[in-house]
């Protein structure tokens, strides 16, 4: 049998994945991905008030601070149609777009940058060659020879008190790492500055949400009343804090992580052919200008891509029994109606009344069951989502800004349009649509603003909140683009509760195991594209790509070799 790399887990933050690859030589030949944790919120929720649904799907994860609970909403708004106002869609739109720049600019520093950038080089660097590096790319303030200077000291104390902390137990000097010594201190120190920053644009949820993370939602509305002569509700210092928000966030994205971003990826343009592996991309869609029921009004759109043909965009019906379903074929699950077929969320089945193989193992037999992750489908297709698939379905559909970025982007890294279908073209994206989003904010808050002007602060539909009204059953489904990608929970509601409850999130469509048919999902698919280990002791090339997807799975990494035995452990003392 052939050599199989393990590395368990995988991710840098938030819950628990397993990665094997079998390897051919030093080539990934298969990869298998699993899922090491059950959820079960949906049997949570059975039984419960669906107008509380929201505050316990949102603990669904500790990172997407609000987007369960946003898609939550939206599903028994849906299933009981009604509309919310246009300012609470506004505000939604508002909390959403900050939570897609303060995710997407802390997965760049904080959990991806650290596979292209090498921390312990950036103590060769010369503070005035990094600081004529940045100001080349940028105009961003903080750019002195003494500010890198500063930096380097402070990483060398680290170095030299043997207590690396956050930057501890990686490959430093590996020679898969690239940038001189002067682009890795300029990217370390804006790590730094990135961890200050986000503290700020947090505060934009605890405005509107009371809180972060998981900031306070409300079925029919949003929970944030407006008056601006009330020191209790959202009022014009409120207001005010907010734009100062936005330019904070939309400064740092432009002067920092999108030419940042650049620059890295300069010097690893080989990762533009690998890492793609399925071809296939689908988006829900999402930030409604006129509310849920008008996809026309939406800023992404909804679709699917098939075989990386832009020319032709396939429409999806979330509801159509034929179109979305989850198999269990190599899960730990099972269904009433066998382990072969799939079920429609709305019929779906989460039962820990499993018989069959599951841990503890040395090794996945992915023969039989091996993640707890289930493995969505759409009509029988595997799909990528995440920002990749956005761009691309913007760029498919015209999108001006998307298109001038991304044409901006190909030809600043000199690399094809083919480029965008790899671990690369993912990890780029990301910074594109922050962009895109960040712009859109500054629209969404001119428009609130402007609705508060002409008299209208209505925030909330109170009609919702009359169970008499409801019918004695309904069923709706609360879609949304969630930073890691087309997220959606289903809800069937009898007799004024939560019959059935599912969630279908990111990470299951891209991290999902292998179907009846064997077909991988996107990470499998995407470790066995072109991939070539140069030390499997060390494999930061499953690392880049597996990362590029940002999961939202684990929040540690150590590293096991073929027979079990652990390499690396992260403790935290």
């Amino acid at each position: 049998m052939s050599e199989r790399v393990i590395v368990d887990p995988i991710t840098r933050i938030e819950g628990h994945l397993r990665i094997e690859a079998q390897m051919d030589g030093n080539r990934i030949a298969k990869a298998y991905s699993a899922g090491t944790m059950v959820r079960g919120i949906e049997i949570i929720l059975r039984g419960r008030d669906p107008r509380d649904a929201w505050a316990f799907a949102q603990r669904i994860c500790g990172v997407c601070t609000l987007v369960h609970g946003l898609a939550s909403i939206r599903a028994v708004e849906n299933a009981l149609d009604y509309s919310i106002p246009p300012n609470a869609q506004l505000i939604r739109n508002l909390m959403n777009g900050a939570q897609y720049v303060h995710d997407h600019v802390m997965h760049f520093y904080h959990l991806h940058a650290l596979d292209w950038v090498d921390v312990v080089s950036a103590l060769n660097a010369d503070p005035k060659a990094t600081s004529d590096l940045a100001q080349s790319i940028s105009n961003y303030s903080r750019s002195s020879p003494g500010y890198f200077a500063d930096m380097q000291k402070k990483l060398k104390n680290f170095v030299e008190a043997g207590q690396l902390g956050i930057f501890a137990q990686a490959y430093w000097g590996h020679p898969a790492y690239k940038l001189p010594p002067e682009a890795n201190l300029m990217a370390v120190a804006h790590y730094l500055d990135a961890l200050a920053w986000q503290r700020d644009v947090a505060k934009l949820h605890a405005i509107f949400g009371g809180k972060n993370p998981h900031p306070n939602f409300l079925v029919g509305g949003v929970a944030c009343p407006i008056d601006l002569n009330s020191d209790s509700a959202i009022n014009a210092e409120r207001l005010a804090q907010v734009q100062e928000i936005i330019h904070q966030m939309n400064a740092f994205v432009e002067q920092v992580y999108i030419p940042d971003l650049l620059a890295i990826a300069s010097f690893y343009k080989d990762w533009g052919s690998r890492g793609e592996g399925l071809g296939n991309f689908l988006t829900f869609g999402d930030f409604p200008e006129h509310g849920m029921s008008d996809p026309a009004s939406f800023l992404i759109p909804g679709g699917a891509i098939l075989d990386r043909d832009l020319s032709t965009i396939h429409e999806v019906d979330m509801t159509a029994s034929d179109e979305i379903q989850e198999f269990v074929a190599h899960s730990y699950y099972d269904y009433s109606t066998g382990k072969d077929g799939g079920l429609h969320p709305y019929d779906g089945e989460t039962s820990l009344n499993y018989s069959g193989p599951k841990p503890p193992y040395r090794e996945l037999d992915v023969d039989q069951s091996y993640s707890w992750l289930k493995s969505p489908r759409w009509k029988g297709h595997a799909m990528e989502v995440g920002p990749l698939a956005r761009v691309l379905m913007l760029y498919a559909k015209g999108h001006d800004q998307t298109r001038e970025l991304v044409n901006m982007t190909l030809n600043k890294l000199d690399v094809p349009v083919t480029a965008l279908f790899s671990t690369l073209g993912r990890t780029a994206a990301r910074g594109l649509e922050t962009k895109v989003i960040g712009d859109m904010m500054q629209t969404w808050y001119n428009n609130l603003i402007a609705n508060i002007k002409a008299g209208d602060t209505k925030t909330f539909n109170e009609k919702l909140w009359d169970p008499s009204t409801w019918p004695a059953s309904a069923k709706g489904v609360g879609f949304m683009e969630a930073p890691r990608g087309g997220l959606a929970h289903w809800i069937v509601i009898e007799d004024q509760v939560i019959k059935n409850y599912q969630a279908v999130v990111p990470s299951t469509w891209n991290a999902g195991p292998r179907d009846p048919s064997g077909q991988p999902g996107a990470y499998e698919a995407a470790l066995a594209d072109n991939h070539t280990l140069h030390d499997p002791q060390q494999p930061i090339e499953i690392l880049r790509t597996i990362h590029s997807f940002d999961p939202c799975i684990a929040c540690a990494v150590h590293v096991t070799d073929p027979d079990g035995e652990e390499l690396i452990q992260v403790k935290v003392r």
